[in-house]
């Protein structure tokens, strides 16, 4: 942590993307849920050679969803595997993972008309100021054959272009260029890692590339070179009429220098941006998140170096967080903020100025279930939903919540105090999936528990039981309970929380008919969480 920190403290560029990893988005509830974004500017360039500068997104079908911080880390111990289990069960289930694909377009002309650069990795373009156009959809279909083969030596490789699609002047992007063809020569073995399988070219390669470690396809002729008369000039570079690469035309004029633009020292504005876009419980979160994080530095001048940094961005953020450190915030006056200072550069060159547009913001930045980005996509397929029961329950009132849940793509878990099969008040038997001792409510989305007496009197005297409910409220999932089953919400009740039949997202029915509980039940699922709570019991 110190070292991070330190790193982060005296070299602000960072500030905007720190505060994206401690933001929701930092905490995915699943890979199949997170956008996909690059964070350079490239170029489209048209049929007639004109450029544009583009953004490319992939935008989840799903909605964009995360889990709580305590959940995450629960998470990393039940289930290591959580996330890549996920989509590998989902795929393999049929439940495809689906992502649109959108882009940014600007015009070459427009590239000054923002009050940043939009070459700058660091910033983005926020959508309200140029909306995203879908274009297309990435499905995964099916997973691969063998894990080694076909994702350990994928080769992603930045310099690999296709026609109508160039590089821009983004100075990362620039390096990138070159050091991921470097890591892929050093982690594959050498200059044919194109010829691995996975990374093999659909269409026929023609080129004077000869020889090199584990060389895989075999050339005749000892022609290696162009041009050639002695094989006809073969190959020739294609036209670009023919489907041949070309890099557009860009008029450069003035002084070439080892200097980066001041156009880039803006490093506070779109965190700002970013903190404004969230919500009350979006923020509560990054406070959350960061006084977890500087709470594990140990070296006192790291933690105010980071809060002068946040306070930068926004003073009220910087405070919170001091707070919970019980610290105050320091003054930043007539300190360096900005150490990463070539040797001989000018200092003040490289210092950020104050905020841009201080109360601008962007809806759009924000996950919650509301924000533009999830509207629409309140569905709840593929959501685990755990049912909570045993021995005594309502199993037929159990068989009816399943199938209404499993009806709208849902996947339901039977949760039990032991294992095999449940009997219920009737003598019907129901397979059960998991027990408490080898499963927990980080694993699941909501949490029904099931009626019938025995049964609630067994589950309410279950410390396994009444944690398990107890932990999903805190979490802030949906949780339902029908009759005698009701009585584990109450006994799952804690300091700050005695009120769980009144929470929101909590769906309670007095009666054994779950038709209406099931309508709730699926809109409460489908808001993801009920953050509300946090702010209620816990605030930060």
């Amino acid at each position: 942590h110190d070292t991070f920190y330190d790193f982060i403290s005296t070299n602000p560029e960072t500030t905007h993307m720190l505060l994206w990893v401690m933001s929701d988005r930092g905490l995915p509830r699943s890979l199949r849920m997170m956008e996909g974004f690059g964070v350079h500017t490239f170029r489209l360039i048209n049929a007639e050679g004109k450029g544009r500068f583009v953004k490319f997104h992939w935008k989840p079908l799903l909605g964009t969803h995360s889990v709580a911080w305590e959940e995450a880390q629960q998470i990393s111990g039940k289930d290591p595997d959580f996330h890549r289990r996920d989509l590998w069960n989902n795929i393999e289930g049929g439940n495809y993972p689906e992502w649109e694909l959108g882009v940014q377009v600007i015009e070459e002309e427009d590239e000054r008309k923002f009050d940043f650069d939009i070459l700058d990795a660091t910033k983005l373009i926020s959508e309200e100021l140029v909306p995203v156009i879908k274009l297309g959809k990435m499905v995964l279909n099916r997973n691969v054959d063998n894990y080694f083969a076909e994702t350990e030596q994928v080769a992603f490789c930045l310099s690999h272009m296709v026609p109508g699609i160039d590089f821009s002047n983004d100075p990362l992007l620039q390096g990138r260029i070159f050091s991921y063809l470097d890591t892929q020569l050093k982690r594959l073995g050498g200059p044919n890692f194109h010829e691995i399988p996975i990374n093999r070219s659909i269409a026929p390669i023609h080129n004077n590339q000869r020889d090199g470690h584990m060389r895989q396809t075999i050339n005749k002729g000892n022609v290696a070179y162009g041009v050639n008369k002695l094989n006809d000039g073969y190959p020739k570079q294609a036209k670009a009429s023919e489907g041949g690469f070309t890099s557009t035309y860009e008029r450069v004029e003035g002084h070439k220098i080892r200097l980066r633009s001041k156009s880039f020292v803006d490093h506070y504005s779109q965190a700002r941006l970013f903190w404004n876009s969230q919500t009350a419980a979006e923020k509560m979160h990054i406070v959350k998140a960061l006084r977890f994080e500087l709470g594990h530095v140990n070296h006192m001048e790291v933690q105010e170096r980071t809060l002068m940094q946040l306070a930068q961005v926004d003073h009220d953020l910087a405070s919170r967080v001091a707070e919970g450190l019980g610290m105050a915030v320091p003054s930043a006056d007539g300190v360096q903020l900005n150490l990463a200072v070539p040797a001989d550069g000018d200092v003040a060159h490289y210092q950020s100025g104050p905020v841009k547009n201080a109360n601008a913001n962007s809806p759009a930045l924000s996950i919650a279930v509301d924000s533009p980005i999830n509207q629409g996509k309140g569905s709840i397929k593929t959501r685990q939903i755990a049912i909570l029961a045993t021995d005594g329950a309502d199993v037929a009132a159990i068989g009816e919540l399943m199938a209404t849940l499993m009806g709208e793509g849902a996947q339901t878990a039977l949760v039990a105090t032991h294992g095999g099969t449940l009997k219920g008040q009737d003598g019907q038997e129901i397979l059960i999936n998991w027990t408490f001792q080898n499963t927990s409510s980080v694993l699941f989305d909501a949490v029904y528990v099931a009626g019938g007496a025995a049964s609630a009197k067994k589950l309410t005297q279950d410390a396994d039981a009444v944690r398990f409910v107890n932990e999903a409220f805190r979490h802030c999932k949906p949780i339902a309970a029908s009759a005698e089953g009701v009585q584990l919400l109450q006994a799952a009740a804690y300091p700050g929380a005695t009120d769980i039949l009144g929470a929101d997202g909590v769906v309670t029915s007095t009666d054994t008919k779950v038709a209406n509980l099931a309508k709730n039940f699926i809109e409460a699922i489908g808001y993801h969480r009920f953050w509300s709570r946090e702010l209620k019991s816990m605030p930060a």
